[in-house]
């Protein structure tokens, strides 16, 4: 059975998806260029005359949709969890951008829908933490995501509690999660993450006792602060680019904490 440090276990990556592809019914006047969340772009368009060029606005390229995947493990008696920050997080960015996190698909909690102009798909694995990669590189590989627009948000216990870090690529830093992730993508480390803080454990407690602890009502308070300023950063991520978004989040207290 399944348990939150159980051994990981991949699908084989070469096998053929067995689950139905979710349906994305965004409405066509406001979504045209992906109707089934393809990435698949155009760079042709139609010719335009000397007279109509000065009436036209300028063609503006489309978004390409983005997934954003919080990690944690299933089942209420971890809730509040601090491995499961990266839950709650995508519930804030979810609750913030009014999109329902109430699908069920590749072995995850999916929600669709638009942050500003630009398609988005949340996803939070049910597979438990270890096998988080059964469920990401699933959605990855079906609708074909360039891994620059996967952000993986997820418990760092090498950060200060209630801390945000924002990077561009990087390795697993001995999270399982994120580990299961990378063998998943055939080792491939290049896609944002999204560090949420939790610090260390104290005294002697093991560190995996000490991210299944539930957060008092105080960390609790902090942490909303945090959310607010992570659901910041993920909009000028999308809107503006990394470098903006990494401006934000990467402040120097922020650094300097970081030593």
């Amino acid at each position: 059975s399944s348990s939150p440090h159980s051994t990981i276990r991949f699908l084989n990556f070469n096998s053929p998806l067995i689950i139905s592809p979710l349906s994305f019914n965004f409405p066509k006047t406001t979504f045209t260029h992906f109707p089934n969340f393809s990435i698949h772009t155009t760079t042709s368009s139609p010719a335009i005359t000397a007279d109509e060029s000065q009436l036209a606005p300028p063609k503006l390229p489309p978004h390409l949709p983005w997934l954003i995947v919080g990690l944690g493990n299933p089942s209420k008696k971890y809730n509040a969890t601090r491995h499961n920050v990266g839950f709650e997080m995508a519930d804030a960015i979810a609750e913030s951008e009014g999109i329902s996190i109430n699908n069920v698909n590749f072995k995850a909690l999916l929600g669709r829908g638009f942050i500003g102009n630009v398609p988005v798909m949340l996803a939070k694995p049910q597979t438990f933490m270890n096998s988080s990669g059964e469920s990401v590189g699933s959605i990855v590989s079906y609708y074909k995501i360039p891994l620059k627009q996967v952000l993986v948000v997820y418990d760092d216990l090498d950060l200060p509690f209630a801390k945000l870090r924002l990077l561009p690529k990087g390795g697993h830093g001995e999270h399982n999660g994120m580990r299961s992730i990378i063998d998943r993508l055939k080792g491939s480390r290049d896609f944002p993450r999204l560090r949420i803080g939790i610090g260390r454990p104290p005294g002697k407690m093991d560190a995996v006792n000490f991210v299944l602890r539930p957060f008092n009502k105080q960390e609790h308070e902090e942490l909303e602060f945090t959310f607010e300023r992570g659901i910041e950063a993920v909009r000028i991520l999308l809107l503006e680019g990394f470098d903006k978004s990494a401006t934000f989040v990467n402040s120097t207290k922020a650094m300097e904490q970081l030593g």
